[in-house]
């Protein structure tokens, strides 16, 4: 075998000729070419994670979440592989349980205090957000003691109609799903309206409403729910969005990374083709 210095002074000699600097060209491809290919990332290394049902509990009935994931190689180097991540979740499920997921949360009858009944919930794409539109009874009581006996007695009450934009975002962690709420313009009978705009009252609605919904997306959106092994604890998330997936239906993709270990590459690779086996 030529070694570098042979091939060099096999191109000197050479290098009289007419076709000398092809001679040394060609020299360099031959050692060079190997060299090259060594530190070259394969091309098109992706990973799709088969979908994963997550569950969760609303009013003692359990809805799922399903969620899968789309992992590719984007750069390598002696000891990390970089892949882009993209994990995407479908909330249908989750939609057509709002009405009984926030009931669950909100729903109260208090004979002295507040009385509160979630008579319909629905939540609807509004890309890169979403819309939770969320029709209540509203009654707030007090109790006062007539001839040694108490009494209820209704201070407000009525209908309304409470849309809440959800923002969604990331977590200090970049692990986790959060949400941003923004109360649009509230519907809502007589002296009622005053209060859910004005009042504690409409921030402590919202608060739950915003509270109740992303509970319920994070259990869907968890790295670890979805992720095999090999991945769970490296990876990240950068940005969340909520996307149409058509007709209405609601979906929230996360955009992060994950680095890992050539071994941990090659083990994913191996949790991934067991997951497609077993479906």
């Amino acid at each position: 075998m030529y070694g570098l210095i042979d091939w060099l002074k096999l191109g000197r000699r050479r290098a009289a000729g007419p076709k000398s600097l092809a001679w040394i060209c060609a020299i360099f491809v031959v050692i060079l070419a190997p060299m090259a290919s060594t530190f070259a990332a394969p091309q098109n290394l992706t990973f799709k994670i088969p979908p994963v049902k997550i569950p969760f509990t609303v009013k003692d009935q359990t809805a799922s979440i399903t969620a899968s994931a789309v992992i590719s190689l984007v750069s390598q180097d002696r000891d990390r592989d970089v892949f882009k991540l993209e994990l995407s979740a479908d909330l249908a499920d989750l939609q057509q349980n709002m009405t009984g997921l926030l009931g669950s949360q909100l729903d109260k009858d208090d004979h002295c205090g507040e009385r509160i009944t979630i008579q319909h919930a629905a939540l609807v794409p509004a890309d890169p957000a979403s819309v939770a539109t969320v029709e209540l009874h509203y009654e707030r009581w007090a109790c006062v003691k007539i001839m040694g006996k108490q009494q209820a007695k209704k201070l407000v009450g009525g209908n309304a109609v409470i849309p809440v934009k959800l923002t969604p975002g990331v977590e200090e962690n970049n692990t986790e799903l959060r949400l941003v709420p923004e109360v649009g313009t509230i519907e809502a009978d007589g002296s009622l309206g005053e209060l859910l705009r004005s009042g504690t009252v409409g921030a402590t609605i919202r608060e739950k409403i915003r509270s109740a919904i992303l509970s319920a997306m994070q259990k869907g959106t968890n790295l670890s729910a979805t992720l095999p092994p090999a991945a769970q604890g490296y990876a990240t998330i950068e940005s969340a969005a909520f996307k149409d997936a058509g007709a209405g239906r609601l979906m929230v993709v996360l955009d992060g990374q994950l680095r890992i270990t050539k071994e941990q590459a090659q083990m994913l690779s191996k949790q991934v083709k067991e997951r497609m086996a077993a479906r």
